[in-house]
C-alpha cells in the first residue's frame, strides 16, 4: 500500500517522507532502529515520531518481540493479527479474525466506542518445537 505523506502528516518534511519511502521499500517486519541505519541524515527522534504517527493512523501495525523490541510492518488493507515464536522471534500474520464480536461486544459492555483491536499469540514454531 503507498502512502501519501500529505494523508497522514499535519507537517510534511522531507525527513518525514525519506522515513516514509524507507517504510515502502521494507519487505517485512522491521525496527526503528533499522529504519534509523537506513537514513543516516535523517534524527532519530524523528524516525520514532513518524512511526508513532504512522502506527496511529493505521498505515503501520507493531509487535513485540523478546527483549522488548518492537517491529513495525505496513498493515494490510484489513487488520490482522500475529503469532509471535518467543524462541526465534518469528511471526506469522493471521488475517482471519474470530474475536471481532467479543472485542466489540466487549467494548460496548464497557460503554467503549470500538475502534481497532489486534491481537498477538506467543508460543513456540514449529520449527523451535523440534529439538
Amino acid at each position: 500500500m503507498v502512502l501519501e505523506s500529505t494523508q497522514v502528516f499535519q507537517r510534511n518534511t522531507a525527513a518525514r517522507g525519506k522515513v516514509l519511502q524507507a517504510i515502502e521499500r521494507q519487505t517485512g517486519h522491521f525496527t526503528a532502529e533499522d529504519l534509523s541505519q537506513q537514513l543516516p541524515g535523517v534524527g532519530r527522534a524523528t524516525v520514532y515520531r513518524t512511526l508513532g504517527v504512522l502506527t496511529r493512523s493505521g498505515y503501520l501495525c507493531k509487535v513485540l518481540l523478546g527483549g522488548n523490541t518492537l517491529h513495525y510492518q505496513v498493515s494490510p488493507e484489513e487488520h490482522h493479527h500475529h503469532l509471535v515464536c518467543i524462541e526465534c522471534d518469528r511471526i506469522v500474520d493471521v488475517e482471519s479474525c474470530e474475536v471481532a464480536d467479543y472485542a466489540r461486544e466487549t467494548a460496548l459492555a464497557q460503554g467503549f466506542q470500538l475502534q481497532r483491536h489486534r491481537l498477538e499469540v506467543y508460543g513456540r514454531c514449529p520449527s523451535c518445537q523440534i529439538g
